[in-house]
Formats: C-alpha cells, structure tokens, sequence
C-alpha cells in the first residue's frame, strides 16, 4: 500500500511542489476520459483528486477504475459527503470543515463514514479544511451551511490552521471554493506556512499558470486545479 502521506511530507522537506488535479465526478463524461487523462498525463500534476460538493451520478468506482488503466497517479478521494466513498482509490482527506461551525461538517459526517472507512485498505489523512471568503457564494458555502473566513483577517486563518495543527490534523487545506472570483489570499498563505509544521494545500479561485506559481512562491506545499481544468483541457499548454 502507498503512503502518499509521507510522500508528501518527504515533498515538503525537498521543497518540491505538488500539483493536484481535482475531477468532479458529475462533470465527467466517461466516453471522453481517455482524452481528458491523457492530458493529465502530459501535465505536471502529481496527484488526482476526485470528488466534489454534490455528487450525484454513480460512477465513482467506474471513474476510477479507468482512470487507473492508463495513469499512474495516486488517487485521493475529496469527498463532500459520506456517500463520496470508493475502495478503488489510493487514499482520502478526511476533512473537517474548521473554519466553520456546522455540526455535520465538523464531526457527524466523519462519524456517520468511520466505520466504513475502516473496512477499506484506503490511506486516510485527516485535514483541517479552512474556507476562505473568495467574491462569490461558492458550492462549498451553499451546501455546508457555513461562512467562509474573511480573506482579510489573516490572524483568525492563521488561529484556525494552528488549532488545526494542534488538534492532530495532518494537512491544513485553505479553499476559496470551487469556481471562486478570487484565489486564497498570497499573503494568507505565507503566514500560515510560516507558522504550522504540517503541509499546507491551497486551491479554488487559481485561474493561470502564473496563479499556481504564485501560490507555490508564496508557501503553498500542493495546489489544486479543478474548475479552471474542466473548462480548458489544454489549461497546461505552454503554447
């Protein structure tokens, strides 16, 4: 069994960055995969995450399934609920959503999976989960039922990653959300890279290639691609 865990920590010690691509799964059609993973292929991704904030089709098992028949990606679950589960996967962010204070998402959907989580030989890795204000109400706000952080109180994004830290997360993961106007804050990102031991993930709102950069100078440990790479396949193109 990987343990894409301690890969990532061994990363962040190298100072090499990582780059996730994230799939939703009800935004893939899967007669068109074989294109969209060769891109992928191409790119300078070194994982695939998969999930989204509403799943709805069934094709989470399939998806993966085809997915590991031509890439050799580590595949990480990123679920939005409980039922966003597959054993087909390499790992899972056990999330906690710390910037907010809904029940469900803090505590009783992690209790409601625990149990089938221990039937598998998937890898879990607990994360701390920061929303960050970004413009616009994004999928992640509607659905938890939560406010994001103000993106301009960086002490309580940085209170809210230590304690984090301190309550036995793995990785803190700060999310402008899926389709944000805005990227998590530059400034934001270095203060609490500063300031926790852990890796730190950054995604949401990043548009560019320049945007990823900007947030691997800034601190950032893993950056995820999701929206801008299901709108534009070619999004790694240097030409």
């Amino acid at each position: 069994m990987t343990n894409i865990y301690n890969e990532i920590i061994q990363s962040k010690v190298e100072c090499q960055k990582l780059l996730a691509i994230l799939l939703d799964p009800d935004k893939i059609v899967l007669e068109n995969l074989p294109s969209l993973i060769s891109k992928i292929n191409q790119s300078p991704a070194t994982h695939i995450f998969i999930g989204g904030s509403q799943v709805e089709n069934n094709i989470l098992d399939e998806l993966i399934i085809e997915i590991k028949k031509s890439s050799t990606l580590p595949i990480v679950l990123f679920p939005g609920n409980p039922s966003q589960i597959s054993d087909k996967a390499d790992a899972i962010l056990f999330l906690s959503l710390i910037s907010g204070r809904n029940p469900d998402f803090l505590i009783e959907h992690q209790v409601k999976v625990a149990p089938i989580l221990k039937q598998t030989q998937l890898e879990i890795i607990s994360t701390g989960y920061i929303l960050i204000e970004s413009g616009n109400e994004t999928a992640v706000e509607r659905i938890s039922k939560t406010k994001p952080l103000d993106r301009n109180n960086l002490d309580l994004a940085l209170a809210t990653a230590l304690a984090g830290e301190m309550l036995g997360n793995k990785l803190i993961y700060l999310e402008a959300g899926s389709g944000a106007k805005q990227a998590v804050p530059l400034e934001m990102i270095a203060l609490v890279t500063q300031n926790i031991e852990i890796p730190l993930l950054v995604g949401g709102g990043i548009v560019d290639l320049q945007g990823i950069q900007n947030a691997y100078a800034a601190g950032a440990d893993l950056v995820i691609i999701g929206t801008a790479f299901e709108k534009d396949i070619n999004f790694f193109n240097l030409n």
